[in-house]
Parts: structure tokens; sequence; C-alpha cells
């Protein structure tokens, strides 16, 4: 987390920690296997050729049965950073739901020394409630009761 700080930090990319790091960061007793970042496309690439030595699985655009976006892996000192960039989200119906303007649901947390950008708990709750993860779900909306 400390190496993606440090390099991104100056940089405008639009970049956010999210699911289980992002629960943990805010106190949730989960303990996270990887990074996940959600960016816009443009970040999703940039973001590959900052850590270009620590590629693992190159940006690009992967559907899924729940979910697509510009996905990428890295290997940071040992630790999984799965990048996402313009992530969408398939609705029951089938269509495929934009998410929301990251400008509007990023935060900063104070994380130990580093200040770290994560989306909020509202957005963290809706997104696990349609990819079917209740256990998260439940993660964030006890993060907002507290």
């Amino acid at each position: 987390m400390r190496k993606l700080c440090l390099q991104l930090d100056n940089r405008n990319l639009n970049w956010a920690v999210v699911g289980s790091l992002g629960l943990a960061i805010r106190g949730a007793p989960i303990e996270p296997n990887d990074i996940d970042i959600r960016t816009d496309r443009a970040g999703a690439y940039e973001l590959e050729c900052i850590f270009s030595e620590c590629v693992v699985s190159p940006v690009s655009f992967k559907t899924g049965e729940k979910i697509q976006s510009h996905f990428g892996a890295l290997n940071i000192d040992g630790v999984k950073v799965e990048i996402m960039g313009d992530l969408q989200i398939r609705n029951q119906d089938g269509t495929w739901q934009a998410l929301p303007d990251m400008a509007k649901i990023r935060r900063i947390e104070a994380f130990e020394d580093m200040e770290v950008p994560v989306l909020s708990l509202a957005w963290e709750y809706e997104s696990y409630s349609k990819l079917g993860r209740p256990d998260r779900a439940q993660a964030a909306l006890a993060l907002m009761r507290d």
C-alpha cells in the first residue's frame, strides 16, 4: 500500500482502494488477500506503465459474468494488486451499469501515516450487494452504522 501511495500521490490519477482492503482501512475485521484499485480506463493503463516492472497480467478489457472492466494485475513486493478501469456491473436484466463518477464517491482515509483514497461505504455496500457478496455488504453496512 505504501508503494502505491508514494508513487501515485503527486500524480493526477483518479484512483481509489476498494474491496476488502478499503473496508479494513476503515476498521472492518477483514483480512485482505490483495489490493483492489478502481480507476478509469486511462488510469488503468497508466498504473500499468508506472508499475511496469510489477505487471503479472497486462491491462486489457475483459467481460465476466457479473463485471466488465479494463483489468490488469501487479505483484508489488509479493502482494497482488488488481486494477479495474471503468468498472461496470451487470444488472439482473443483463444490461451493464456504469458506476458513479469516482469524484462524487471518493473519500480520503488516514491509514497509518498515509492518506489513502477509498470509495464511500454506501458505494461499497451497493456494489457488494449487486455482486452477491452479502458478507462484505454487511461489513460495509456495519461501518456505516458506527
